[in-house]
């Protein structure tokens, strides 16, 4: 037996399965590792993909219901819905799906291939460089994402077989991955862990280009992979820096529920926004992304260059992250007094 995808805004009151996303009223089986979700304790895993399989493992063919569906799109919730709607083929693929499901959402992978099949699928989900119809992007925000569920469910099974064929669409990416691994192993770029604070700071020489980067379905500038970064520490606080260019962030494995462990909790840094902000002279002002975001950034605007010495930054987030009360708790996901989030300039 198997599922059959219908967009999340069309399940309605029929019963159904929702992976990866948040549940509605109506389901019946809940496969997820966000905030809110309703998964079986003993089915829990660091990524929905791996908690499918897990479903996958002692289901013993006994389906609740036919329709699967997903909130958002991504490499995760696609590789979610793919084992319920192709779950044998799923199965001869079930190392590279998972490995591929670390990849997209915490930007850690084992095999090259895994980092590959996110490449493409990334370039497949940007309007600019997917040959996937321009109606695919057309819509609101609900019908882009069952338009992409209903494009990669086909094209999914060919990547399986013939992830080689699709070079030209993760040959860029992998070279910048592959040449960012080569900096880290060499010593050029260094990470330097501060585990009191789970926090690891980024040193990147400030003659390195930023080029473009495709994560969460988005073009970012980095002059290092993140992979690379990610795949070189497990903290989960990263601070970038490279000359005068400092960009603090929270990683995604802080937004979700980790079966695995529980990483230290993010906490406000609005504090220290407006303290940095009131020390800044180079001319940019200081953002701060609400602590719910997937992966807010504490950044430069503008030119993205501070006149700020980098180790007063570090002393300063350091003493932040030390004292600061929760923002952002996956595991108690309510808002609770005293933890509203705030978004400072």
């Amino acid at each position: 037996m198997s599922c059959r995808y219908i967009p999340y805004d069309q399940v309605g009151d029929h019963p159904h399965i929702i992976v990866d996303g948040a549940p509605l009223p109506s389901t019946v089986l809940n496969l997820s590792h966000w905030p809110v979700n309703r998964t079986p304790e003993h089915l829990r895993r660091d990524t929905s993909t791996e908690t499918v399989f897990a479903w996958l493992d002692q289901s013993e063919g006994r389906w609740p219901v036919e329709i699967v569906s997903n909130n958002h799109f991504d490499e995760d919730g696609l590789f979610s819905v793919f084992a319920m709607c192709e779950p044998e083929l799923a199965l001869e693929h079930r190392e590279l799906l998972i490995d591929a499901s670390y990849a997209g959402d915490f930007g850690r992978f084992r095999s090259p291939e895994a980092a590959r099949l996110c490449f493409v699928l990334e370039a497949y989900g940007c309007h600019l460089s997917s040959p996937f119809p321009a109606a695919t992007f057309a819509g609101d925000a609900a019908e882009n994402t069952a338009a992409m569920y209903l494009q990669t469910l086909g094209l999914l099974p060919v990547l399986l077989a013939s992830l080689d064929a699709y070079e030209s669409f993760w040959k860029e990416q992998d070279a910048h991955l592959t040449e960012s691994l080569h900096w880290l192993d060499s010593g050029l770029v260094q990470v330097e862990e501060l585990p009191e604070h789970d926090l690891a700071v980024v040193r990147i020489p400030d003659e390195l280009p930023l080029r473009p980067v495709k994560r969460y379905f988005e073009t970012e500038l980095a002059a290092v992979h993140p992979f690379a970064i990610h795949k070189a520490t497990d903290c989960t606080r990263l601070l970038r820096i490279q000359g005068r260019r400092l960009e603090f962030q929270y990683r995604y494995e802080t937004w979700v529920r980790l079966a695995s462990r529980r990483p230290v909790l993010r906490v406000r840094l609005d504090q220290l926004c407006a303290e940095l902000n009131r020390l800044e002279t180079g001319g940019d002002r200081w953002q701060l992304d609400k602590a719910d975001d997937v992966i807010p950034r504490l950044h430069l605007d503008g030119k993205g260059l501070t006149g700020i010495d980098s180790d007063r930054v570090i002393d300063l987030l350091t003493e932040h992250l030390a004292h600061q009360p929760v923002a952002w708790d996956p595991y108690d996901w309510k808002p609770a007094a005293g933890r509203e989030t705030q978004e400072q300039g």
